[in-house]
């Protein structure tokens, strides 16, 4: 019988109605059937009313980063990812810039701009002239649309407009810049745009089209930076290693997007483990490194005169400790009360110090230990838990295909058999 995916209705059934279909559909086993309703700290009816057509969870490792010294004050940094060494060499980075006094950071208020896009405008330039003139009264019908964001100091504060070329001919995007405080945004700033849209349009004589917040949340920035002593790093010369590579992935793009992945390894897992928007702060940090025309660095590496290591970074930081998952998700609360931050910025802050560490943590791997060392050890117990190892023999497996440098799944097969058959490897 042709299976169809076609299903009418299906957002309106339970989730475990919707997971007999899945099962049929797949050919799921019972066992496998049992793991997706075991959601364990999310309740499955929770977890319904926080996206659609849910049939379970997936659990992610929660892990904690130690060492976090910033502003002279220490943190634990809640990660949630799957991937090895990267809760390791947060931690271990962050041991190596406590050394030189922790982590110092800074950052911009918490400001989202809302884009609205108008066409068919006969006299654009003229137009962006008489949207600026109506300012005021465009503010005033946004902050009228969230007066307990007024209340507490945020709102909409300014607006600029510009126009742009495109395949569809001239356009007038109507920029408003809104203060959100501690909520992400995306709600606050949309709903100002979609009421101040009737404005725009009057006033130009155009048609608008999107009303829509943007990602690259230029006027939302955090900064870190720290001085790591030689000594933390393993010398001098490891020193130069690291500015080197930093140059290397400063010039070239290919390199540069490893280089800010591995940034982002850190600062993912926090937002995952509060539930923040990662796709929002992924989009609009990889658009930041792009901002002057070619993909760069989000981070600085230099030497100072004493033969130390000076760390810096700049990014876009969109958070939220309110509204949305954050509030929602159980877990989520705690890895913000274990997170401990009071407000979007400070929370900020912390990722771009969590981001530096994680930076500092990869380059020094590259430039001294080479990354296979650490990373693959991990990986190594990952391929001999797939392979069916348990207990102590996962770390037997992983070691002897290290030793070997074979960290295949055939080999940690092999290498259970044996074991099995001998009792030792």
């Amino acid at each position: 019988m042709t299976k169809s995916s076609s299903v009418s209705g299906f957002y309106k059934l339970t989730p475990k109605e919707r997971l007999k279909f899945v099962k049929e559909f797949a050919g799921l086993t019972n066992e496998e059937c049992a793991l997706l309703q075991n959601t364990g700290s999310l309740p499955l009816d929770l977890a319904d009313r926080m996206i659609e057509n849910v049939i379970g969870a997936i659990p992610i490792p929660l892990g904690i980063a130690v060492n976090f010294l910033i502003n002279k004050r220490d943190y634990l940094i809640p990660m949630a990812i799957e991937e090895p060494s990267v809760v390791a060499a947060a931690s271990y980075a962050a041991k190596m810039a406590r050394d030189g006094g922790g982590f110092h950071t800074s950052s911009t208020p918490p400001i989202m701009i809302g884009q609205i896009q108008t066409v068919g405008i006969k006299d654009p330039y003229a137009a962006k002239i008489r949207i600026i003139q109506a300012k005021e009264e465009i503010l005033k019908k946004a902050n009228d649309q969230d007066p307990v964001l007024v209340s507490v100091g945020g709102g909409a504060k300014d607006l600029e407009a510009k126009v742009i070329q495109t395949t569809q001919g001239p356009m007038l995007i109507t920029e408003l810049h809104v203060d959100c405080r501690d909520a992400m945004g995306a709600n606050a700033v949309n709903t100002m745009a979609e009421a101040i849209a009737p404005i725009i349009e009057r006033i130009t004589g155009g048609r608008v089209y999107l009303r829509i917040i943007s990602n690259l949340a230029v006027k939302r920035l955090a900064r870190a930076w720290c001085t790591v002593p030689k000594e933390a790093v393993g010398g001098e010369e490891v020193v130069d290693g690291i500015v080197n590579a930093w140059a290397f992935a400063a010039a070239d793009p290919y390199r540069a997007a490893t280089h800010n992945k591995g940034i982002m390894n850190g600062i993912i897992a926090v937002i995952i483990a509060t539930c923040n928007d990662h796709r929002a702060i992924e989009a609009g940090v990889h658009a930041y490194a792009a901002k002057n025309g070619h993909y760069t660095t989000l981070s600085t590496w230099e030497k100072n005169e004493n033969g130390d290591l000076i760390g810096s970074i700049e990014l876009p930081m969109a958070v939220g400790l309110i509204g949305g998952a954050v509030k929602t998700h159980p877990v989520a609360r705690i890895a913000l009360k274990i997170l401990g931050v009071k407000t979007a910025n400070e929370f900020g802050e912390v990722l771009a110090a969590v981001g530096l560490a994680q930076n500092l943590g990869a380059l020094r791997a590259l430039a001294h230990e080479g990354i296979q060392r650490g990373h693959m050890s991990l990986h190594a117990r990952n391929i001999a838990v797939a392979a069916g190892a348990t207990g102590e023999l996962i770390d037997l497996v992983a070691e002897k295909m290290v030793e070997e440098r074979k960290i295949r799944m055939d080999r940690a097969k092999e290498l259970i058999e044996e074991h099995k058959a001998t009792g030792k490897l």
